[in-house]
């Protein structure tokens, strides 16, 4: 890409983002649009618009608000996932800055007083080669020093520099994000989880017992001061099929209602039924009146739901538990200890919120999930790999020499200049990143798949996948796609030989990274913020869908972050610049800018629109933490190789680097993460504000289709699983 295709990019694209502000600014102080942009404000009961005045709608009055609240505000409304978010945007934010200040003034006047780039074409034109073009921005580049140059002693010492700057704020940064853990598991509210465990891999019980009594035998005998209830985990899929049928005719009755008093005017008070067709989709079959039909199918499915509802606890008992404890202590200590003698008997670990419970994997035994892993794992290494093939072909066919060859009538539109110098800046770009956000429903569902018992537990495994795979299919994808093949072989046949594979390739591609590292602060924050498609779905459902508060509610619901994809394309940012930090130091405001940008947008949103779908207390962090370790590595390793392949004799010199980082992440690993991972019990010993209601948080843990009409029925819920004519069957 040239300059002046460079410059093009960035212009538009800051363009692009100040439009997208101002549209966001206008928008936004709109009474009726307040459901898209303080939607998290509303279900809290509180004014978007109260106590701000009209300075506030300014274009930066969001700007100033979003600075100024303290992390306490963001985790009152968005959880301490949201603010642990915000801790890692903030610590790469630092990383950046700090290695900027002294990258740029040294590196740049280095790079740019050398004249490698000219020397080399000039050889090039002297032994009768086509000279190779180069930019103006190359020129500031670690391209542009002389091979056995002493000017690559500060090239080499700025990746010390770089390193150890990163070691200091992850550091700093996980002990910060350890202790706001701590503080939000001592606090004094009272939450179900922390007076539950899973138990799974409950063992075959005796002919006379059901699961739930070997179970209550089992944990009173073991915790006879502690122990207060438990709930046989069941199959209660056709029992939710059920309720869910219910609850469809129950929206169908409250929409038909409003459709009715509408229909009564004037002229015609007596109003019109509405009506529907009960065939297929509703496009064929009779024509019945849709509020009495489904009053008779909501009565003709209360039998079989409170029929299925016994079948259900007494017949579909699982072999997996969740047990309550009258102390939150107690409970932490029960998840922490080795109950059975055999590792596959009596697995027990923390209970997930309630609301995060994937009930369909509770049941997996142990060696199910053993090989649900290895196999899914098996499916994303080979995702991972070829899924090269695809998005190289893209990054190929989307050179404008390419769409000139396949698509010779384009011939006329693309050689125009204009249009050339646009195309040239955005179409790969473009094209690699519509093409991966193809892939996160894929790895989700494969998360799914292992037999993780949390969504939160599959978010953070999704996002794991994601990315290595982003991380791996961009740097060999996109940065060396002309010699895909014969990259793969050299990967396969000589794995040391990937290090001088990209330390030749990614100078190469600096150019390509700076833009898309503009592309996405630009355009996808501006899109981000101005939240211009969420804005035309709710205004065209609430006109043309939507007629009860229930379905304008659901129309606005904003839904959470996505830590699923947000946490790996912020890490993929991460990986670029530090590995272009030394190699074409330009590249950190581009970076700076990225993260600055997206801590600020990321802290409005939080505070304004996200609604959390679940609350796991950071437990994020120590995934965010060591796949920033992960991208150092690839920065130091491909360094290496960058210095190597400049014939410098000091070279060696950054080898020790890769042990540093490794020796570093352990420690951090042996220190911080034992209490991500377990519950402190210093931590939970606090007493709780008041007496914790055990009914509710039982009650909590029920299923919606199997949960009774009055909390006073608990006993009766609890009997049925108790008492049985047959043994229930072990599955």
């Amino acid at each position: 890409m040239d300059t002046a295709s460079f410059v093009t990019s960035l212009l538009t694209s800051f363009v692009i983002f100040v439009v997208l502000v101002l549209v966001f600014t206008w928008l936004s102080s709109r009474p009726g649009n307040a459901p898209v942009y303080y939607p998290s404000v509303l279900l809290r009961g509180l004014d978007p618009w109260e106590g701000r005045g009209r300075g506030t709608r300014s274009p930066v009055g969001w700007l100033r608000q979003a600075i100024s609240a303290s992390e306490g505000d963001v985790v009152a409304a968005g959880g301490v996932d949201a603010a642990v978010y915000l801790v890692f945007l903030s610590s790469v934010l630092s990383i950046l800055v700090f290695s900027g200040i002294v990258l740029l003034p040294v590196l740049l006047p280095v790079a740019a007083t050398d004249d490698n780039l000219n020397l080399e074409r000039a050889i090039g034109l002297k032994n009768g080669k086509t000279p190779q073009n180069f930019t103006e921005l190359e020129k500031l580049a670690l391209g542009n020093v002389q091979e056995h140059s002493r000017r690559l002693w500060a090239f080499l010492l700025s990746v010390y520099w770089v390193s150890f700057v990163t070691y200091f704020v992850l550091w700093k940064s996980y002990k910060h994000v350890s202790n706001m853990r701590g503080a939000a598991r001592s606090t004094p509210d009272v939450k179900p989880e922390e007076f539950a465990v899973l138990v799974r891999d409950v063992p075959k019980p005796p002919p006379d017992q059901t699961i739930k009594d070997s179970v209550d035998s089992y944990f009173r005998a073991l915790h006879p001061d502690t122990f207060y209830r438990s709930m046989v985990v069941t199959d209660h899929t056709k029992a939710d099929k059920i309720y869910q049928e219910i609850e469809g005719h129950k929206q169908k009755i409250a929409r038909a209602e409003v459709v009715y008093a509408e229909s009564k005017t004037t002229g015609k008070p007596e109003g019109t039924k509405p009506t529907h067709r009960i065939g297929f989709l509703g496009l064929i079959g009779k024509k019945v009146d849709t509020i009495e039909y489904c009053n008779d199918q909501i009565k003709e499915l209360l039998p079989k739901l409170e029929a299925e509802q016994k079948t259900t606890l007494r017949e579909k008992q699982q072999q997996a538990a969740i047990v309550f404890f009258n102390r939150r202590s107690a409970a932490a200590s029960a998840s922490q200890t080795l109950h059975a003698q055999m590792f596959d008997k009596w697995t027990v670990e923390q209970a997930p919120e309630p609301r995060q419970i994937i009930w369909s994997n509770l049941s997996k035994k142990i060696y199910e999930r053993q090989i649900r892993q290895v196999v899914v794992y098996t499916i994303v290494f080979l995702t991972v790999v070829f899924y090269m093939i695809p998005i190289t072909a893209i990054s190929a066919l989307t050179t404008l020499e390419k769409l000139r060859a396949k698509l010779p009538f384009l011939k006329k539109v693309v050689d125009q200049q204009e249009i050339k110098t646009v195309l040239q800046a955005y179409l790969p770009q473009l094209a690699l990143i519509v093409f991966l956000a193809l892939l996160p429903s894929l790895l989700m569902f494969l998360s799914k798949l292992e037999g993780i018992p949390s969504q939160g537990h599959t978010v953070r495994a999704a996002a794991g996948k994601y990315f290595y795979f982003i991380v791996f299919n961009v740097f060999l994808g996109v940065t060396i796609s002309s010699t895909l093949f014969s990259a793969l072989t050299t990967i396969i046949n000589n794995p040391p030989g990937i290090v001088n594979m990209l330390a030749s390739s990614l100078p190469g591609s600096a150019t390509f990274f700076l833009t898309f590292v503009a592309l996405k602060f630009f355009v996808g924050y501006g899109l981000e913020l101005s939240r211009l498609v969420p804005l035309i779905i709710f205004h065209l459902k609430r006109k043309y869908l939507c007629k009860t508060e229930d379905e304008v509610r659901a129309a606005w619901a904003p839904g959470d972050l996505g830590y699923n994809t947000r946490v790996p394309n912020d890490m993929l940012i991460v990986t670029i610049v530090l590995c272009y930090s030394v190699i074409a130091p330009l590249i950190i405001p581009f970076g700076v800018a990225y993260f600055a940008l997206g801590w600020i947008i990321a802290k409005n949103q939080v505070l304004r629109v996200y609604v959390p779908s679940y609350e796991s207390n950071g437990r994020m962090w120590p995934h965010m933490h060591t796949r920033i370790i992960a991208a150092l590595l690839i920065y130091q390793i491909t360094m290496v190789g960058v210095i190597l392949l400049k014939k410098f004799l000091y070279s060696p010199v950054l080898v020790p680097l890769i042990p540093i980082s490794f020796i570093f992440a352990y420690i951090c690993h042996m220190r911080f993460y034992p209490a991500f991972a377990k519950t402190p019990l210093e931590v939970v010993q606090h007493d709780v504000k008041d007496t914790p209601n055990m009914d509710a948080v039982y009650t909590s843990y029920i299923p919606a289709c199997l949960k009774p009409e009055k909390l006073e029925d608990v006993d009766i819920f609890e009997d049925a699983q108790s008492h049985t004519t047959s043994r229930a069957p072990s599955i």
